[in-house]
């Protein structure tokens, strides 16, 4: 389930529009079903696409780790 590069162009610029920030960008990984979602060139999440019975979804996934929380 490889994300063409249309479909890529609508989802980070939902993401933009949702996050009122045009920073965030998406870039391919080795994974064909998942794309890295940066912010600035920051990497701070993975976005998986699913298909199931003809519907797509997606998932965004941000693993946040306790040191970045306490500021450290």
């Amino acid at each position: 389930m490889a994300f063409e590069k249309a479909e890529i162009v609508k989802i980070q610029d939902y993401l933009q529009k949702k996050f009122g920030n045009p920073g965030i960008t998406l870039r391919d990984r080795k994974v064909e079903d998942s794309m890295e979602v940066l912010i600035n060139g920051e990497f701070i999440a993975v976005i998986y696409k699913d298909v199931d019975e003809g519907e797509t979804s997606y998932d965004l996934n941000m693993s946040i780790l306790d040191i970045d929380v306490d500021g450290e």
